[in-house]
């Protein structure tokens, strides 16, 4: 059945905002976005008068369903702490469809979430893409959206120098350690082409290098946290070295070197911004980095890194505006941008005719403390409807 939403503020991200504007869906599939729909017998039509219509949220970089909720050790399966490279692990692994933080981020508007392991590791394994609804992992992975987890800075330090007593225990190290296993998988590679022109056996499968070899070729890119303006340099350094399609994650003290991101067109996840001071790279957090490194330039999502916190991602972005950001980047930084990061915005971020009917309807400025989401879809089925009362 064909669903008009009729009558609302339609924010389409790509082609400006109808101050009133209908949207129409089917078959999972936005249909046509125009200032008026005509009514057709057996359309459902929702009135979204005086509501605020905009593409479903995306968080570019979480951990839903892998730290699951509660956060104990039996529902935490995004770090495997046990060697600094686990570039054979793949997120999708650990996906609980039936995590209850789930239904509580949908909720608040998000319908899509890049999300995967943690970042004990300088190497933590593939992350992935995935839509906020359905039973199984095959259901809500969009494939071919994985990313490569590495991480450099305080937590690799703190896991396996001060935890473990081992390498690497320095940020020389953690730098070392990625050029290392990176080095290996140039190795590991050579040898196959090399087996491959001589037509001789080809080297034992090592999926951990088989891992790294896809990150070497650009087919998965580098998602390296980094808080530090060091760190980060320290990750676009290497990744120039070897030619790695990357993301800067978090990016905290990207403010500080704004115009050298800018200058090196670098993508970035920044968050959580309601960080505290709980770690050393973490002391100089503001609120008015999203806002700083999109005026300089830079690719800027904003993500809230957490399971049940990905409620608050709505929050994030209104502090983000109050604190100087600009609107319409503010919008895109949940929507278009995140999805043009992790590779889908060819089906979502914005509501065109032929994208994803993922659409979040807000009672009020979609990242005002006082608005309600009211109603969400994803691939146009209503996932979620507040009940009032």
């Amino acid at each position: 059945m064909a669903v008009l939403i009729k009558g609302g503020k339609v924010y389409t991200i790509a082609n400006g905002i109808l101050e009133c504007g209908d949207v129409l869906i089917e078959d999972g599939k936005i249909i046509e976005v125009a200032a008026q729909i005509a009514e057709k017998d057996g359309m459902q039509v929702i009135d979204a008068t005086g509501k605020h219509v905009m593409p479903g949220l995306i968080d570019s970089h979480s951990h839903i369903s892998l730290f699951g909720d509660p956060q104990i050790w039996a529902t935490s399966d995004g770090n495997e702490m046990t060697h600094w490279n686990t570039a054979q692990l793949r997120g999708s692994d650990a996906l609980n469809p039936d995590d209850p933080a789930i239904a509580e981020v949908v909720q608040a508007g998000v319908t899509c979430v890049y999300t995967g392991p943690g970042s004990a590791n300088i190497i933590g394994g593939t992350g992935f893409v995935m839509k906020l609804r359905g039973k199984t992992a095959d259901e809500m992975i969009i494939p071919g959206t994985e990313g490569m987890k590495m991480a450099l800075g305080e937590n690799p330090k703190r896991v396996y120098g001060e935890g473990k007593k081992q390498f690497p225990a320095t940020r020389m190290g953690n730098a070392a350690a990625l050029r290392e296993a990176l080095v290996a998988a140039q190795n590991y590679q050579k040898k196959i082409e090399q087996a491959q022109k001589e037509d001789k056996p080809l080297p034992d499968r090592d999926l951990k290098l088989e891992a790294l070899v896809r990150v070497l070729n650009r087919e998965l890119p580098a998602r390296i946290h980094a808080h530090r303006a060091d760190d980060i340099l320290t990750a676009i350094r290497i990744s120039e070295e070897f030619g790695l399609d990357y993301v800067i994650e978090h990016c905290t003290e990207g403010y500080k070197i704004a115009d050298i991101l800018s200058e090196k067109k670098v993508r970035a996840t920044i968050g959580p911004l309601l960080m505290g001071h709980s770690k050393h790279e973490l002391w100089n957090v503001t609120l008015e980095n999203p806002g700083l490194l999109a005026k300089a330039g830079v690719t800027v999502a904003i993500q809230t890194d957490t399971s049940s916190g990905t409620k608050w991602l709505p929050v994030h972005v209104g502090l983000a505006i109050r604190e100087g950001m600009d609107v319409e980047a503010a919008f895109r930084s949940v929507t278009l941008t995140p999805a043009e990061i992790i590779g889908v915005a060819d089906r979502m971020g914005s509501l065109e005719a032929g994208k994803d009917a993922d659409i979040a309807i807000f009672d009020g400025f979609p990242f005002s403390n006082m608005t309600h989401c009211e109603m969400v879809f994803i691939d146009g089925e209503v996932i979620y409807e507040r009940k009032c009362g």
